[in-house]
């Protein structure tokens, strides 16, 4: 163990204390002999010769207590003190505590290293009750919105007179909006259940290819509406060992998204290509594009940068497959400018390297 290593991790009563303690105790011992001596010398009576040492040894026994009390309240029995107060009020809700270390960084010992990690966990708990309460008004909000037309399309069809186009316009507003709340718990519930390791994956050797062809032809309707050109690159086989539903739901997602902030006229581009230690997967659009500030957070919980297309989706898609690609051990990443569409990039692992399945990023 190098020095500077041990030094952070030394006793906080040191073996140098102890000596001091011994020195102490044998120099007073010593002096102790010189009084007996000299009260051999002078002849003194016999109650001088018991009261003077009392009075010595009992100087000594108070100040040696008093030493070493005042060194276990200052190196242990403070700090402490200190922690138990700051743990008393995480467990009451504050997380805003912080416990300053007792020494500079290069001398700190293990009561240090305990509150550093101890501000760590603080600074955790705070941001995890943070997004918790940001989860919750973003899932009431989300559910609020569908419900809310629910109700007033409802009451619209109540309406003595309306024609079959105006039941109609109601009755289908009524359906998507339904569609949307499914939508919205189905993917609360699977991203709720990868999080929380419910869902394990089922690792099978499938052909890439195959999966990305089919999830492409599902939206051929949506390309055909919109006028939007689809470009298609694939290889003719591309084995993968991985979840096949589970990436189905990121293929579903990414492309859904390229339809959806595409204007009628543009293009969507996917393309396919092998390396020697992955397989690279990309979903190009000319749509409207990602900000830099919007780039940061495109990945988060109930983000939508583009506010103009919230009633088609509810921003858990990227964050769903966000999760799911950390699972796989495979990577995303996107390209992006303002008014010139977007490109998300996967790398998936080979077969080799994606065997093994990572929850913990």
């Amino acid at each position: 163990m190098k020095a500077g290593k041990k030094r952070r991790l030394e006793s906080r009563f040191p073996p140098s204390l102890f000596v001091l303690y011994l020195v102490s105790l044998l120099a007073m011992s010593g002096v102790h002999t010189g009084f007996i001596a000299l009260i051999n010398a002078y002849e003194w009576n016999n109650t001088i010769q018991i009261i003077v040492p009392v009075i010595y040894w009992s100087l000594l026994a108070a100040g040696l207590t008093l030493f070493t009390r005042h060194r276990i309240i200052k190196t242990y029995d403070r700090p402490m003190k200190e922690l138990a107060k700051a743990a008393k009020k995480v467990a009451h809700g504050d997380f805003s505590v912080y416990i300053p270390p007792l020494h500079t960084s290069n001398r700190h010992d293990y009561l240090d290293l305990m509150f550093l990690d101890f501000n760590k966990m603080v600074a955790e708990l705070g941001s995890l009750e943070t997004m918790r309460t940001d989860f919750i008004a973003n899932v009431s909000h989300e559910i609020k919105t569908p419900l809310a037309a629910i109700q007033n399309y409802a009451q619209l069809l109540r309406t003595p007179g309306l024609t079959k186009e105006e039941q109609d316009a109601c009755t289908a507003a009524i359906l998507g909006s339904t569609r949307r709340l499914s939508n919205l718990v189905t993917n609360i519930l699977k991203l709720n259940k990868l999080e929380s390791r419910q869902i394990t994956p089922q690792s099978a050797s499938y052909d890439l290819c195959r999966q990305l062809s089919d999830c492409a032809l599902a939206f051929e309707p949506v390309w055909e509406e919109k006028q939007i050109e689809f470009e298609a690159e694939l290889e003719d086989r591309a084995t993968i060992h991985a979840d096949e539903s589970l990436m189905e739901l990121v293929w579903n997602n990414l492309l859904s998204n390229a339809f959806k902030f595409t204007e009628p006229g543009g293009t969507v581009t996917l393309r396919q290509t092998s390396e020697t230690d992955c397989i690279t997967v990309s979903v190009s659009d000319t749509g409207c594009g990602i900000s830099p500030e919007a780039r940061e957070h495109i990945f988060d919980k109930f983000y939508q940068g583009d506010t103009s297309h919230a009633t088609e989706g509810n921003g858990l898609g990227l964050a769903l497959v966000l999760r799911i690609l950390q699972i796989m051990n495979a990577e995303i990443s996107v390209e992006s400018a303002e008014g010139q569409g977007s490109t998300f990039l996967v790398r998936i692992p080979t077969q080799e390297e994606s065997k093994e399945y990572h929850y913990d990023e």
